[in-house]
């Protein structure tokens, strides 16, 4: 019996952050063949062997993380297109992207990358973020390549859409018409970090064996009630009274106050959806856990019930790599 013949590469896609560096090895029609997750971030990138010989041009951390994310996949498949999204392109990263100003449309953001010359020879192709300037300055770096990939798989994608992408800097990210017409950012995931490991109320909490979903809806629920009307900075101190009146046990603290937050995010969300008029839809995109805490917490702020959505980044890099021409139509899924 013959053996099947691997499937050829067609782009190495890459979703660089802050923290860590997800490297993917795509085949015609944008299907991964192999993933990589390293944790070279931005703000922490390796280093070379202190026991080495020194080298002429010693590389930067930069060239070093990309070599171990997909130096081999060069090596095999010279010439290779590479496209990157995420904190790689900000000021801090290898080369900084310009922001784009919103309104965009989706198509145009492939048009606009920034390549950088790596020292193996290959071209890296940075995604640019994108700049609202109307209102409070707001600004999305790798976000918008997540709702590139989100809006190529969703059916009548010119609708009303809202794309939510909950992570440390949680996005709501309004989409007309195949248009990114504005954006919110909730820092709710690093407040959430902040309170639990760095203020009081972390002292009487502990890590539980599985999440509590009983403590993190009783937070919803008073985010959104009567209660809850004090916002954000009010109620969270509860977390602890709750706990020295023996209501709440340590370990359902941090449940506890993840309902919170995140229900006082989805009715401050209410609130401007209100005000700029209710989307036809919802979908989510991150971390499947967290968004299925999200999707709990929509409904009874009164938001539409939303639909969860994988695969945003890869999938985003390869519609966008299509659209600056470094893949082509032919390898396009039919």
């Amino acid at each position: 019996m013959t053996a099947a013949m691997p499937r050829p590469a067609a782009l190495i896609a890459l979703d660089w952050g802050t923290s860590s560096l997800r490297a993917y090895r795509m085949g015609p029609g944008g299907d991964v063949l192999d993933t990589r997750h390293l944790p070279w971030g931005i703000m922490r990138l390796p280093t070379p062997p202190a026991d080495g010989p020194a080298p002429a041009m010693p590389a930067s951390g930069f060239e070093l993380a990309f070599e171990q994310a997909c130096g081999d996949w060069l090596r095999a498949s010279p010439g290779l297109p590479v496209i990157a999204c995420g904190m790689v392109g900000s000021a801090q990263g290898w080369a900084e992207a310009a922001y784009l100003d919103v309104p965009v449309d989706l198509r145009d953001i492939g048009a606009r990358l920034t390549p950088v010359d790596t020292r193996r020879g290959a071209t890296l192709h940075i995604v640019p973020g994108l700049l609202q300037r109307q209102g409070l300055p707001n600004v999305i770096r790798g976000e918008e390549t997540q709702v590139v990939g989100v809006v190529s798989g969703e059916p009548d994608a010119g609708d009303d859409l809202l794309v939510g992408l909950p992570g440390t800097h949680c996005k709501w990210v309004r989409v007309q018409g195949e248009r990114i017409v504005g954006f919110d950012t909730f820092m709710t995931g690093e407040v959430y970090g902040a309170l639990r490991g760095h203020t009081i109320l972390g002292r009487t909490m502990s890590d539980a064996a599985a999440p509590d979903d009983a403590a993190f809806q009783r937070g919803l629920e008073i985010a959104g009630s009567e209660l809850g009307r004090g916002g954000v900075l009010s109620t969270i101190f509860s977390t602890r009274a709750l706990g020295l009146t023996g209501q709440l046990a340590p370990q359902a603290q941090p449940d506890y106050l993840s309902g919170l937050l995140i229900g006082h995010e989805v009715c401050a969300l209410r609130e401007l959806l209100d005000a700029r008029g209710m989307p036809s839809r919802i979908v989510l995109c991150g971390e499947e856990d967290l968004c299925r805490r999200y999707a709990r917490a929509l409904p009874l702020a009164g938001l539409p019930a939303p639909r969860l959505a994988g695969q945003g980044a890869e999938r985003g890099l390869w519609r966008l790599a299509l659209a600056a021409g470094l893949v082509t139509d032919t390898q396009a899924a039919s």
